[in-house]
């Protein structure tokens, strides 16, 4: 999987989250307790985080200009669900988009991509395009062009198939 460095700021849910697949080895962590302590999952929650999770990959895909990688829930229809308020801060008076509780995982990451969507960092998170693949991961190339999660391995395997095919 990827080398590269973790999505800034809420991003980073998302993207762990949607990394808690591995397509290639169908490792699934969610399956351990440990990925569902660390998002906070009841053992009857995790479907519901598995959509979420494929939904936003098909996102992630879509920001890297790819088609989705199957039919999925549109990430519209179960983010119109989650719980939010908009907190002010006293001090300055800037104003947020956060869960209206801090445990559904869906409101977090609602929050996170609302955040995101301020400072303009949502189109950059990204899913890597080899369909073995899918990982997801934040591009920080200059011009936002990237398309593997990592050129050593996804985008040397691309080379190479392209390569290999030539007559």
């Amino acid at each position: 999987m990827s080398e590269r460095s973790p999505a800034p700021g809420g991003l980073a849910l998302v993207q762990s989250l949607v990394n808690t697949l591995d397509i290639e080895s169908d490792i699934d962590s969610l399956d351990g307790p440990e990925a569902r302590a660390r998002f906070g999952l009841a053992e009857g929650e995790v479907p519901g985080a598995r959509e979420l999770r494929e939904s936003l990959r098909a996102a992630l895909l879509a920001h890297a200009g790819h088609p989705p990688h199957r039919e999925v829930t549109p990430l519209s229809v179960l983010l119109a669900a989650a719980p939010l308020v908009v907190t002010v801060d006293a001090a300055d008076g800037s104003a947020a988009l956060a869960p209206a509780d801090e445990g559904p995982l869906l409101s977090r990451v609602a929050a996170a991509i609302a955040q995101a969507l301020t400072d303009g960092t949502w189109p950059r998170l990204k899913a890597c395009e080899a369909p073995d693949c899918h990982w997801a991961y934040y591009d920080r190339s200059p011009a936002g062009r990237g398309r593997w999660c990592s050129m050593q391995v996804c985008g040397a395997r691309a080379k190479m198939r392209r390569y290999r095919a030539k007559p």
